[in-house]
């Protein structure tokens, strides 16, 4: 069975005053139907960029798609136009965004913006549609729903407000659910029942789910899958557990030491020094060479391939292309400050 969504060498650029912004540069990746795929990485890596493009919502006219194909379903998204593109959103694929404060209109009601997302799909209408839009406020967590429907966005807190756009992402029974930090502005408790709600409409629906999140707690729970992204490329890509146990790619290897774990009391925590270069300055190579502890003079002069450790592991690293003849070996001592190991233990991670 083909997967439900994916993606092929997608490139979204930006035109800015300092030049082209490649803040998307030849991502693939796929989701499964009832699966879940999650996007790590650091801010300005292009994690919401490419949630942005899957729908089409890219700012113009400074932002674009330059290329690349997003099958969903066997059909190319970018083929469509803007009006088949709106009955695609909130209806096959639903998006839940990173910023609850401005999501919503300030004027009009949480029901009446609930409503209107299922009514003009048609899938429930009336009485019915707003029968629905109750319990999912209900189902969210709000305590009281009848009110909450009677609400405007600014009487409600930057959590409720969260839980209210997720409650508009659910209301249709998307076949695609995009969470965009889902639970930013949620409490431990809330946040618990929100991944345990998205989790049982997920195997209600068999609803594939791509998860861009920097809580790698969240995603050892709820993934199957785990792409790295940096600076606008996957760097790596995998099944979570391989990944959580055994990060290749120099850059993931960093992020996962970086955690806080068991048995390591009394030690500093490990850190990536250096920050995401911006996008109208990637480095002309690898793109993390210049944070890299195991670069040599070929990363800086040419650009890594997206080589398969093995069937199911790509990592765009030259320590793992073959072609490379002066390529240290992958276990050798990095040449700057050794990075502390990364917990083998998904509980670590949590």
């Amino acid at each position: 069975m083909p997967p439900l969504l994916q993606v092929e060498n997608l490139r979204t650029y930006f035109h800015t005053p300092r030049g082209i912004a490649k803040a998307v540069d030849g991502v693939s990746f796929q989701v499964e139907q009832g699966k879940t795929l999650a996007i790590v990485g650091e801010s300005g890596c292009g994690k919401s960029i490419t949630a942005l493009s899957l729908l089409q919502l890219v700012p113009e006219p400074a932002g674009y798609i330059e290329g690349g194909r997003i099958l969903f379903e066997g059909r190319d998204l970018l083929d469509l136009t803007w009006d088949q593109m709106r009955r695609v959103r909130g209806d096959d694929i639903a998006m839940i965004f990173q910023e609850p404060m401005t999501s919503l209109n300030p004027t009009f009601t949480i029901g009446y913006q609930l409503v209107e997302a299922m009514t003009m799909h048609g899938k429930f209408t009336g009485a019915q549609a707003r029968q629905r839009a109750k319990d999912l406020l209900a189902r969210v967590g709000l305590q009281d729903p009848a009110q909450a429907l009677r609400q405007y966005p600014h009487e409600l807190s930057g959590g409720m407000r969260q839980r209210v756009m997720i409650a508009i992402a659910l209301s249709n029974e998307p076949k695609l659910l995009i969470a965009d930090e889902p639970t930013t502005a949620l409490d431990v408790t809330v946040q618990a029942q929100i991944l345990a709600l998205i989790r049982d409409l997920q195997r209600e629906q068999n609803m594939g789910v791509l998860l861009i999140t920097h809580d790698l707690g969240i995603v050892a729970e709820t993934s199957e899958e785990v792409a790295v992204m940096y600076a606008g490329q996957i760097v790596e890509y995998g099944p979570t557990s391989a990944i959580f146990h055994e990060p290749r790619h120099p850059y993931a290897r960093g992020l996962f030491a970086s955690l806080p774990a068991r048995g390591r009391r009394g030690q500093d925590l490990a850190t990536l020094e250096g920050i995401v270069p911006p996008p109208t300055a990637w480095p002309p190579a690898c793109r993390f060479e210049p944070r890299c502890a195991y670069r040599w003079d070929t990363c800086a002069q040419v650009p890594p391939k997206y080589h398969p450790a093995d069937s199911d592991r790509p990592v765009r690293c030259h320590l793992y292309d073959p072609e490379i003849a002066d390529r240290p070996a992958r276990g050798a001592a990095p040449i700057a400050k050794e990075p502390v190991a990364p917990d083998p233990t998904v509980e670590a991670a949590r």
